[in-house]
């Protein structure tokens, strides 16, 4: 019982001492306005951003899967 307080504690101490995050980098923010000026690059540029952040999340929950099926093998 003590160490899901422990764990519900440090959970919380993490998501309040996170500082605000921008949702883009600088660089990516300037490509971005400018090119909602001139020809639409934007669109992409978002959408390339989307792409790269969901590469590490399926990697992750792919090794995650692989270590679930190797801890819980029924019948051993």
């Amino acid at each position: 019982m003590i160490k899901r307080y422990h764990i519900i504690l440090i959970f919380s101490l993490v998501f309040l001492l996170i500082e605000p995050a921008s949702a883009q980098c600088v660089m990516c923010k300037a490509v971005g306005e400018q090119s909602s000026k001139l020809d639409g690059l934007g669109v992409g540029l978002n959408s390339g951003i989307l792409f790269l952040m969901a590469i590490p999340y399926i990697l992750m929950a792919t090794g995650a899967l692989l270590m679930w099926k190797r801890f819980n093998k029924e019948g051993e």
